[in-house]
């Protein structure tokens, strides 16, 4: 009998599921926005996963949205749910977005759509900023705050000093282990 790494196990449980799993990531204006494209790719090649992105207008100044390679929501579109997304994914969650969703401010695409979002639904938070930023004593309020969301909501690892958006190929691993998890 053949031994499979957790990885190759991870990825041939996706296989067999054929449910399809949808994720809606958003993004915000952090320069880990650039990061978009390959996210989107990355997430694509599981096999059991359909994407789309909500990104906010100051998130657009650090990628080309032509090269996400999924349907892409602006301020300027409709909010129309292609169906309703198993998980919602914010990454980059820069801190002026920290903000405004710990308040309940909805001012843009993406903040209606956590404003809207089903507290039994998971939420994903990829937080990045500047260290100063991560440390300050209000982040830490609005992060405890972002915690009450749902039940099943996590807070991604910081790997490159505090603060920083861990990496795409980490980020995807989490997803992964999510969905193997979650199948449903």
């Amino acid at each position: 009998m053949q031994q499979h790494s957790e990885s190759d196990q991870i990825q041939l449980e996706l296989q067999t599921n054929s449910t399809r799993f949808h994720v809606l990531v958003g993004l915000t204006g952090s320069v880990a926005a650039l990061k978009a494209p390959l996210l989107a790719k990355q997430l694509l090649e599981i096999p059991v996963v359909e994407v789309r992105v909500v990104t906010t207008d100051h998130a657009t100044h650090f990628y080309d949205i032509s090269e996400v390679p999924v349907r892409v929501y602006t301020d300027k579109d409709e909010w129309e749910m292609w169906t309703k997304p198993d998980l919602l994914v914010i990454g980059p969650l820069d801190a002026n977005t920290l903000g405004k969703i710990a308040s309940g401010i909805c001012n843009n695409l993406l903040t209606c759509v956590v404003r809207t979002w089903d507290p039994s639904r998971p939420l994903l938070f990829c937080p990045a900023m500047n260290t100063t930023m991560w440390q300050h004593p209000i982040t830490a309020q609005q992060v405890a705050t972002l915690k009450l969301l749902t039940e099943d909501n996590l807070i991604l690892g910081v790997f490159k000093g505090k603060g920083a958006m861990a990496e795409v190929s980490t980020n995807v691993d989490t997803f992964k282990q999510y969905i193997q998890k979650h199948p449903e």
